[in-house]
């Protein structure tokens, strides 16, 4: 199919009753498990370049890379910037081939990040390119709390910024390495009814799994976000791998061994956002 912006992807998705997985890279290794995992499904897939994929590799870098996945794959690929902090971040995606940006302004005041977001979406749209903005902050387990979404402010943000996704607070956490939580639904549903945006939800891995499907059928959440959990299966495949045979060191041999433990666990995961 080759490379899709993230509005391509996520407008199916609202009208079809499914949701697209934010797949969070760390390197060429999981990114290309990740393909391979939608393609098994027959699913489109969004590669997403955070800030921790970012200190490690250059966006000119990690846009080639996802652009020639993307080329070579049977399925729809989005090419993501994920958490990007500053209009310069979202510029450098933009010129490296990246297809759709997001950009966290959700610890700024309200009309400073409608400002800044509506400023990204411009820029954005102009190069052919989607934008997904934050209304309400998404805080990090063992860490910064979470700020709920409020629904007034959500309707505001997506008319004010134009916007392709809206990533939203509710009950949501990153790095969440258990499923024990679960997204507020009431709050879900009075975002929902006041907006017409895709919606997205950050920290999906901790987001048990029943209610990943439900949601994905059955309401306006289009995108989930999905890092930790499959950067556990990379870590567990790794560690065997290594410890099989503590005498060798080709690193390209014993990355090997991680494909394909990444790729049925990426399954799994992409399974629970198919339509009904």
């Amino acid at each position: 199919m080759s490379l899709v912006t993230l509005s391509d992807a996520l407008q199916p998705a609202l009208r079809g009753g499914y949701a697209v997985a934010g797949l969070v890279t760390l390197g060429w290794e999981d990114m290309r498990a990740y393909v391979a995992a939608a393609e098994a499904e027959g699913v489109p897939i969004i590669l997403q370049a955070g800030p921790s994929c970012r200190e490690h590799t250059p966006l000119p870098v990690l846009g080639k890379m996802f652009r020639h996945l993307a080329e070579g794959a049977s399925v729809p690929v989005v090419a993501h910037l994920d958490h990007g902090y500053t209009h310069e971040d979202c510029r450098i995606a933009i010129d490296s081939g990246f297809t759709s940006v997001m950009f966290d302004g959700s610890r700024k005041p309200l009309e400073q990040n409608i400002a800044e977001t509506a400023a990204i979406a411009e820029m954005a749209h102009s190069a052919g390119v989607s934008c997904e903005g934050e209304i309400g902050f998404v805080g990090y387990s063992g860490g910064e709390g979470s700020d709920g979404t409020d629904p007034d402010e959500a309707a505001q943000f997506a008319h004010e910024t134009g916007v392709d996704a809206m990533a939203i607070s509710v009950g949501n956490v990153h790095l969440q390495q258990n499923k024990e939580g679960g997204l507020d639904e009431g709050r879900i549903r009075a975002i929902e009814a006041v907006t017409e945006v895709p919606l997205v939800i950050h920290g999906g891995s901790g987001v048990p799994v029943t209610q990943r499907s439900a949601l994905a059928r059955g309401s306006k959440i289009c995108k989930f976000n999905i890092g930790t959990e499959l950067r556990m299966a990379f870590g567990n495949a790794l560690r065997t791998a290594v410890n099989a045979d503590p005498d060798r060191f080709d690193r390209v041999q014993i990355l090997k061994e991680t494909h394909e433990p990444v790729v049925e666990a990426t399954r799994r995961v992409l399974q629970a956002f198919k339509g009904a």
